[in-house]
C-alpha cells in the first residue's frame, strides 16, 4: 500500500477524536495507561526472561532495564480469545463457557450489560482505542461469508470494540483474517497481510500524537499480529532478527513486532509522555507448537507452557527500574490495577476475577494479591494455582498436583503425597465457581455449568438445566 495512502487513512481516522475533544477542560493528573498484548509469544522466547533466546527483542530488553519483570505470570487460557475476555471484562472466561476460539463471524461474547476495562476508564474520563487484534466476535453484517478480507468497504459491524467500552478502534477479527480492517463500525479495508502490522504502528503512533494535544488522560489495548500465523514480516525487517534456518522468517516476525513496542516507546518520550505512562506488556498464550524449556508443553496445554507468560511493566518514577516480582499474577488483573490508578471502585457484577497488582508495581505489597489463580485449556481442563501448589483437574476425573517452586517442569505428579493440599484446592476451586468470582463480595451467576473433570460445557437445554442446578445451589448457599 501506498504511504500516503495510509497516512490519510490514519488522518481519516483520528479526525474525529481532535474535533470531539478540542474543548474539552483540564481533567485531574491520572496516569496514561497501555497495554500491549502479543499474540503466542512464549515466555522462554523473550530474552528477557530466557537469555539463551535465540530472537532478538531489543524493546523488551529495554522495559526490563527501566521496569519491573514478572516471573509467574499467566494468561487466563492457554489460547486467544478465552484469555482476552479476561483481560477486558477481568473475569475467567470458564464462566461464559469459552474455552475455545471464535471464528471471524463469530457473535460477540461480551454481553453489552458487561463492565469492560475500556468502559470503565471512560467513566473515569479516559480516551481509550484499540488497535489491532479483537477476537472477541462482532456482528459483520455480510452476505457470502466463506471469506472474511473480501469483503465491500462499508459492511456494518454492529458490537464492534466501541459498543464495548472504546472510543476509536482499527481491529481485525481474528488471525486468519487479519486484512479485513474495521475502523468504528464498518469495514475500512481490505488490506494485504504483510501491511496490516506496520499500518496498525502507524495509526498508534499518530493516535498517540493526537493524545499529548488532549488534557485527558488516556488508555490505550495494543493486541498486536505477532508472532501469530500468518508470518508475514514487512520487507524492511527481513534478516533483521539475525536468527537462520526454517526460523528466520519467524523471528523477523517477533523482531517486528518488538519494533512496534519500540516505536510506542519511543514516541511516548518524544512526546514527552512516558513519565505520567504507565506501560504493561505481556502476552495471551505460549508459543504456538513450540516447546522450550524449562516449560512443560505449549500453547493449547494446560502446562506451564501453555498459560506462563512474560509480563513487564513500566512507570518511571514509580516502578523500580531492572526490578523483578516473583508474585503469581494473571492477565484478568489488569482490569482492577487500572481502576486502582484511574481511582475507580469496581461494582460488586464486575471483574470478579481481577485483583489489583498496583501493590507490586510500586514495591508495597506485604504477600501475595492473589489468593490463587485458575487457568484452563481449550480441552475443557483447569488447573487452580496457590503458592507453589498447581493443581490439574484433567480430562476424566483425573487430578495432577505439581510444586512449582521445585518442579517447574511438571516432571512430578506428587498427588497421591498430599491429599490434603488436593482437597484444599479442590474446596477452593468449588468455591470460586459457586459463588461466580474468586475475589470478594457478592456472589455472583455463571453462564455455564463449570466441570472439574476436563469436559467442555454443555449446550442447549442440557447446558440450561445444569445451569439452573448450579444456580438453585448457589442461592441456597448465599442464604
Amino acid at each position: 500500500m501506498n504511504p500516503r495512502t495510509i497516512h490519510a487513512w490514519v488522518a481519516a481516522l483520528l479526525a474525529p477524536l481532535a474535533a470531539a475533544h478540542a474543548a474539552e477542560t483540564p481533567a485531574p493528573p491520572k496516569p496514561n495507561i497501555i497495554f500491549v498484548l502479543f499474540d503466542d509469544l512464549g515466555w522462554p522466547q523473550v530474552p528477557a526472561f530466557r537469555p539463551e533466546s535465540a530472537f532478538k527483542m531489543p524493546a523488551m530488553d529495554r522495559l526490563k532495564r527501566e521496569g519491573m519483570r514478572f516471573t509467574d505470570a499467566h494468561a487466563a487460557a492457554s489460547v486467544c480469545t478465552p484469555t482476552r475476555y479476561g483481560v477486558i471484562t477481568g473475569r475467567y472466561p470458564m464462566r461464559i463457557g469459552q474455552f475455545g476460539v471464535l471464528t471471524t463471524f463469530a457473535a460477540p461474547i461480551i454481553d453489552p450489560q458487561r463492565l469492560t476495562i475500556g468502559a470503565m476508564l471512560q467513566s473515569a474520563g479516559y480516551h481509550t482505542a484499540c488497535f489491532g487484534k479483537w477476537h472477541l466476535g462482532m456482528n459483520i453484517q455480510a452476505k457470502g461469508k466463506a471469506t472474511g478480507n473480501e469483503l465491500p468497504i462499508g459492511t456494518k459491524v454492529a458490537d464492534s470494540p466501541v459498543t464495548r467500552g472504546f472510543d476509536q478502534a482499527v481491529v481485525y477479527p481474528e488471525a486468519r483474517d487479519i486484512g479485513l480492517l474495521v475502523g468504528g463500525d464498518k469495514v475500512i479495508a481490505n488490506m494485504k497481510e504483510v501491511e496490516v502490522q506496520p499500518f496498525m504502528a502507524k495509526t498508534t503512533v499518530a493516535w498517540l500524537e493526537e493524545q499529548s494535544k488532549q488534557s485527558a488522560p488516556f488508555f490505550l489495548y495494543l493486541p498486536l499480529s505477532t508472532p501469530h500465523t500468518p508470518i508475514v514480516p514487512a520487507p524492511e525487517y527481513a534478516g533483521k532478527s539475525g536468527v537462520n534456518g526454517k526460523e528466520k522468517e519467524y523471528g523477523d516476525w517477533i523482531y517486528e513486532g518488538d519494533d512496534v513496542l519500540g516505536k510506542v516507546l519511543d514516541t511516548l518520550d518524544r512526546l514527552h509522555l512516558a513519565d505520567n505512562t504507565v506501560i504493561m506488556v505481556g502476552s495471551d498464550n505460549g508459543a504456538a507448537g513450540r516447546i522450550y524449556p524449562p516449560l512443560r508443553a505449549c500453547k493449547t496445554s494446560i502446562y506451564e507452557g501453555g498459560h506462563r507468560e512474560p509480563f513487564i511493566a513500566r512507570w518511571p518514577g514509580h516502578i523500580k527500574p531492572a526490578s523483578t516480582c516473583a508474585d503469581t499474577i494473571c492477565l484478568n488483573d489488569i482490569m482492577a490495577t487500572c481502576a486502582a490508578l484511574a481511582g475507580v471502585t469496581l461494582p460488586a457484577n464486575a471483574a470478579e476475577d481481577s485483583v489489583s497488582i498496583l501493590p507490586d508495581l510500586l514495591g508495597t505489597a506485604t504477600g501475595p494479591v492473589r489468593e490463587a489463580t485458575v487457568h484452563q485449556a481449550p480441552n475443557g481442563e483447569l488447573a487452580i494455582r496457590q503458592g507453589p501448589w498447581k493443581l490439574i483437574f484433567a480430562k476424566g476425573g483425573k487430578r495432577e498436583l505439581y510444586n512449582m517452586q521445585t518442579d517447574l517442569s511438571e516432571t512430578h505428579d506428587v498427588v497421591a503425597e498430599n491429599p490434603a493440599i488436593v482437597d484444599k484446592l479442590t474446596a477452593l476451586m468449588q468455591h470460586y465457581i459457586d459463588t461466580g468470582r474468586s475475589t470478594p463480595g457478592a456472589a455472583q451467576s455463571n453462564e455455564h455449568a463449570i466441570q472439574l473433570d476436563g469436559r467442555k460445557p454443555k449446550k442447549g437445554k442440557a447446558a440450561q438445566k445444569e445451569q439452573a442446578e448450579v444456580r438453585m445451589a448457589m442461592d441456597q448457599n448465599f442464604d
